[in-house]
């Protein structure tokens, strides 16, 4: 070859831009995911030089596991529940993290670090209502079954998780005896016997963002609800409150789909996610609590108690169990939607 084509081709490659390594960051879409890009996204692309590719999804495990089973994972970093993440976890869908990276485990709320995960916030499930539509405020699951006081639909996630413990709330089991009850099947019977006091009254739904659409539109006069929607509809002008007696709060998790080709680079964008200051603005923007605990001295004061980890909110809520839900929610879930078959 000619050696001033040589020096030429030499001085092209040292100039060529270097191409960014790219890695797909799927969450729940919507508001979140637009929050996501700011805070947490858009930062982590200029400080690491890497190009993040936003996708979304609705938290459907067969989608993660049918890229793993066939090799072809082109996932880099996934939001998913924390029963999703211990049976994903139990079942190799995801990769082991190196806890050293995200720093001393006491600095995050309990259970933030785990062997295939690392929580990214703090949300709620919460009996949510219209303040201008209601002459009464409700205070908890019991007013929620109340068809006399709140004649009027209200609405329930379909499914088994959170509806059953809701009824067994409102049926006057104390919050801490909700899963001993509810392990058995004499506890279940008495949450759908409970559900069946409301059945007619109940309008269901599946998307995250149904509840508030429902109570703006006057289709219901309650429904249960995700914090962060209630917040994100509250930051808009909606008159929607929460009621936190009662609500059932877990984590969110990043988690790496087993056989990701960035996973170093994706441990490095979940640990920038978890810093005091990136949490300070996901709560903020979001609504959903914060994971680091040197986060809540950092938030603006008008902004805490609206929170559902502000003590006075948390105190009163029930902690999702992960193992139960992991060990008993297949059964559950069949016998719930066999009392949903059977029809008014």
């Amino acid at each position: 070859m000619d050696k001033h084509l040589t020096s030429l081709t030499l001085a092209l490659a040292v100039c060529a831009p270097v191409s960014a390594e790219e890695m797909t960051v799927i969450s729940y879409g919507g508001v979140s995911k637009d929050v996501q890009t700011e805070i947490f996204y858009k930062p982590f692309e200029t400080a690491h030089q890497a190009k993040i590719i936003a996708g979304e999804y609705n938290g459907e495990m067969a989608r993660i596991k049918a890229m793993v089973d066939t090799k072809s994972v082109n996932w880099d970093v996934v939001q998913v529940e924390s029963d999703k993440l211990v049976r994903g976890c139990d079942e190799g869908l995801f990769e082991p993290l190196d806890e050293n990276q995200f720093g001393d485990a006491q600095a995050f709320v309990p259970e933030t670090l785990s062997e295939c995960g690392a929580g990214l916030l703090v949300w709620s499930m919460t009996l949510s209502y219209n303040a201008n539509a209601l002459k009464e405020a409700p205070q908890g699951w019991a007013d929620f079954w109340d068809l006399e006081k709140f004649p009027g639909k209200r609405a329930l996630q379909r499914g088994a998780k959170f509806t059953l413990e809701a009824a067994l709330i409102a049926d006057g089991v104390p919050r801490e005896n909700v899963y001993e009850v509810l392990a058995t099947s004499e506890g279940v019977d008495r949450a759908l016997a409970k559900l069946d006091k409301i059945k007619p009254a109940i309008q269901w739904w599946e998307a995250g963002a149904q509840p508030m659409q429902y109570l703006a539109a006057g289709d219901v006069v309650m429904t249960t609800a995700f914090n962060g929607r209630i917040f994100v509809a509250q930051a808009s002008g909606a008159p929607i409150k929460p009621v936190w007696g009662g609500s059932i709060h877990a984590i969110d998790y990043w988690a790496i789909p087993k056989g990701s080709k960035h996973k170093a680079l994706a441990q490095t964008f979940i640990a920038s996610t978890l810093q005091p200051q990136a949490q300070k603005l996901h709560a903020e923007k979001l609504g959903y609590g914060a994971v680091n605990l040197q986060a809540a001295g950092l938030l603006d004061a008008s902004v805490a108690p609206r929170l559902n980890t502000f003590p006075a909110n948390i105190k009163q809520s029930l902690a999702f169990n992960n193992e139960f839900w992991v060990d008993h929610g297949e059964d559950l879930e069949v016998r719930f939607n066999a009392w949903l078959a059977k029809g008014n």
